[in-house]
């Protein structure tokens, strides 16, 4: 079974080392965490299977990493200056703050007085000074998604790529929003990473390309071992819709907390590509009419067979990266009764987003025969690229193994006084926890092929 509650997710990745409280030691930043040892391990190989399955394994997506700071001016047209807002509520006698729409019954979450502000929408972005004077006169934000870089950067990709539609334009970054109120661990936070795409179609055929990365999403997630039985999808109705959306399908997950979106995929239509192409027009009219050529900053496609300028609809499957490795962690998380009554806390990862691929454990705490045999298979491991290979010199083979079931290590690798004369290991497996016998030489083979089966299941 999956954590029965949230404080269970919490207390695991505290313990183990996959996320801190951040600026802990002097009483924690409300709505920033840390991603520890293996945190940052099981992040990056999400991100990584994420930017495997977007760009390296299709032939019609890019990839781009743009800059965090961002020029007022795209905000401004992209609508996020008016728009970007949450309803703001204080309450009278405790002094906090809640979102007006996170309010029951006309009481403050935190201490239950119904003595509350009228809502007033209040600005997500952070601000930021840019050069040695802060007059105000010089200020950029931090973005709040990664996906407006992606529209003023358009002209550039094609320009570089000569792509024709359909193409895709992905980005994997860091965004930031001032949430009012931060919950649920990690799943609502004021720093975060975003994986986003920008699927550039032809007006028309958007609903089905829409329909076609609503599936395609559904079944990654699925790949990553989250439980079908989780997932749902929610067609968001117009009134909750963004201001450029024209569809927008939530998937849904079951979260310790409750059922929350994981990943949203909308039909943007051209409300980006056209609201810049527009502003750039009004800027550049007058050196238009002076070279008597058209906007050298048009956010268009021009067809080759009849030469004409094609403003792309945009289809976006946008997903957090916390919200995903949250996601990740809740399902793999298993609380196993043994059949001698004992239990077990496992975390049954697929082997491509594991921390650790396998632990090579010497029988014997510092002894040097089997420390020395033990760090060399580690190395000829570590050499193989498939990622972390762990030296455990715990002394201890079964609180050895407990750990590594704790923090989802696939395989591992026993180095005893047997193998200083047979040159041969013992391997045990993490979700059935049976164990062979395995010549070194025959080991690198078998760990690549069962790290890519059990990944593929």
């Amino acid at each position: 079974m999956t954590a029965q509650n949230m404080d269970e997710l919490v207390a695991l990745c505290k313990r183990r080392g996959f996320l801190y409280q951040s600026s802990e030691l002097y009483g924690g930043l409300q709505g920033a965490y840390d991603f520890g040892p293996l945190g940052v391990e099981l992040k990056n190989n999400l991100k990584a299977a994420w930017w495997s399955a977007m760009v390296h394994e299709r032939d019609d997506i890019e990839g781009l990493d743009a800059s965090i700071l961002t020029h007022p001016a795209v905000l401004r047209y992209s609508g996020h200056e008016a728009t970007f807002t949450d309803p703001l509520v204080d309450c009278r006698d405790c002094k906090k703050r809640s979102r007006a729409d996170h309010i029951v019954d006309g009481k403050c979450p935190f201490c239950g007085s119904t003595s509350l502000t009228e809502p007033r929408p209040f600005n997500l972005m952070f601000k930021t000074t840019i050069g040695p004077v802060e007059d105000g006169a010089e200020f950029a934000y931090l973005r709040p998604e990664t996906a407006q870089a992606i529209f003023t950067n358009f002209k550039n990709v094609v320009d570089s790529t000569s792509r024709q539609l359909p193409f895709g334009i992905a980005q994997v970054g860091k965004a930031f929003r001032n949430e009012i109120t931060p919950r649920s661990f990690i799943f609502r936070v004021r720093e975060f990473e975003q994986m986003e795409l920008e699927f550039f179609v032809e007006p028309g055929r958007d609903e089905q390309w829409h329909h076609e990365w609503v599936q395609r999403r559904l079944d990654w997630w699925r790949e990553q071992g989250v439980s079908s039985n989780h997932l749902s999808r929610y067609d968001v109705p117009e009134d909750e819709r963004a201001h450029y959306s024209k569809a927008t399908v939530d998937i849904m997950y079951q979260f310790p907390h409750g059922v929350e979106e994981l990943e949203g995929v909308a039909n943007r239509t051209d409300f980006d590509l056209g609201s810049h192409t527009k502003q750039q027009a009004e800027l550049n009219i007058q050196a238009q009419v002076e070279a008597n050529t058209d906007s050298t900053a048009k956010l268009a496609v021009q067809d080759r067979t009849t030469n004409q300028w094609i403003v792309p609809f945009v289809i976006e499957p946008s997903a957090g990266v916390e919200r995903g490795v949250l996601a990740v962690l809740n399902d793999a998380y298993t609380n196993e009764v043994l059949e001698d009554g004992k239990s077990r806390i496992v975390l049954r990862l697929k082997p491509h987003l594991a921390p650790i691929k396998a632990a090579v454990i010497p029988l014997k705490r510092n002894h040097e025969g089997l420390v020395e045999k033990a760090q060399s298979v580690r190395i000829k491991l570590q050499r193989l690229g498939i990622g972390r290979i762990f030296f455990e010199n715990s002394g201890n083979i079964g609180k050895s193994y407990r750990k590594h079931d704790e923090v989802g290590t696939p395989f591992c690798i026993t180095v005893d006084f047997d193998t200083l004369d047979s040159d041969t290991v013992t391997i045990r497996d993490r979700d059935s926890m049976s164990q062979i016998r395995l010549a070194c030489d025959e080991l690198p083979a078998y760990l690549i092929d069962e790290l890519q089966s059990k990944s593929s299941i």
